[in-house]
């Protein structure tokens, strides 16, 4: 059985070849069915088209898009490239420039460390000036105070000029500071007043192969009048011719003895210099002693305590050598110059030997 009805064998039909056959007429149904589809067919080869034809023209669109882009994207590759090659054009010139700026630096460093280390040797200098000036000072002066001054500012010009290289000479002068502030001064008018005495006795001293002042000052003078006496009072009322004779007798007596005492004297003489020196060899001796004394005034005057004790140690000697040891002014005499001696040698010149120590260390380290 088809879709149109039931079918029936070809055996229960008798064939009859000479039958013609007459067309039957289609359905109108398939009709309508062919022409919907052949609309159908062209609505959708209309809508295939306009895709297409869409899609062809978003394609065209699209391609000139990406060739817009690719042309943008060319332009913004060269203006890269451009500002590529600038850049590294400007680099090289930043490259230039540091070069230059680290030439320059380094050049400025070089010039700062040459202005510091030229600033600490003219602040080393101008310290070891200022300290030598002190000690000449000191010297003409013989007081501790330049010294000290001269210490303090100095020390404070090196805690404003913040140079650790000068902490050394900081200390030294921090140790001659405290040594400075203990030493005793030199009484220089003490000193030249007690000279002055010995200068002053020197012409009392008795020689050792000459008489005793004390002796020349116990006999009476030549050819003198003797004193009156209570005899001699008495006597006055004797007759003249008496008188007379007792006066010449006592005048002729005085002369004897004071020309017996001037031919025979005795004496102990202690070294062999003192005997072969003549009486009046004395007063060159005694003046030669006096200029020694004054050489001995002038060296403490110029604070040279070392001289001036050398030349004290000079007149003790002569002075014993040539005079009488047992005198009392003898004895006064050596005892105020040995006192003399021994206050110079303890009172030295006052020096500032540490902190030039340092001073001329510090100069050194940095040649």
């Amino acid at each position: 059985m088809s879709a149109d009805g039931p079918t029936i064998p070809s055996h229960a039909v008798p064939f009859d070849a000479a039958a013609p056959r007459t067309p039957t007429p289609a359905a109108p149904g398939w009709t309508w069915l062919a022409l919907l589809l052949a609309a159908a067919g062209l609505a959708g080869s209309l809508t295939a088209w306009n895709k297409v034809q869409t899609m062809q023209e978003r394609l065209a669109q699209q391609s000139a898009q990406a060739n817009a882009q690719a042309q943008e994207a060319r332009t913004l590759a060269k203006e890269a490239q451009e500002q590529v090659l600038a850049a590294n054009a400007r680099l090289t010139v930043a490259e230039a420039r540091l070069a230059d700026v680290s030439l320059q630096r380094g050049q400025l460093e070089e010039l700062v460390h040459n202005l510091s280390r030229s600033r600490e040797d003219t602040l080393a200098l101008d310290l070891e000036a200022a300290m030598r000036l002190a000690v000449q000072q000191a010297q003409l002066t013989g007081s501790t105070a330049p010294l000290i001054a001269s210490l303090k500012s100095a020390s404070k010009r090196i805690e404003g000029a913040a140079q650790p290289s000068l902490a050394l000479v900081q200390r030294a002068m921090e140790r001659d500071l405290e040594r400075l502030r203990q030493t005793q001064s030199v009484d220089t008018a003490s000193l030249l007043t007690r000279l002055d005495e010995v200068l002053r006795q020197l012409d009392e001293l008795p020689l050792q192969n000459g008489q005793p002042t004390t002796a020349q000052e116990a006999l009476p003078p030549r050819h003198a009048t003797a004193p009156r006496t209570d005899a001699d009072a008495a006597a006055a009322t004797a007759p003249s011719w008496w008188q007379g004779w007792q006066a010449q007798g006592r005048a002729l007596w005085g002369s004897i003895r004071a020309e017996a005492g001037d031919l025979l004297r005795v004496s102990t003489i202690s070294g062999p210099e003192a005997a072969l020196l003549a009486p009046q060899e004395g007063i060159f001796l005694r003046e030669n002693l006096k200029l020694q004394l004054l050489n001995a005034r002038l060296a403490i005057l110029g604070r040279q305590y070392t001289a001036a004790a050398s030349d004290l140690g000079v007149v003790q000697a002569s002075i014993g050598k040539y005079f009488v040891a047992n005198a009392r002014r003898t004895h006064s005499v050596q005892a105020t110059l040995a006192q003399l001696q021994e206050q110079l040698r303890n009172n030295q010149q006052p020096s500032l030997d540490d902190t030039l120590t340092a001073l001329a260390n510090a100069t050194a380290r940095r040649e």
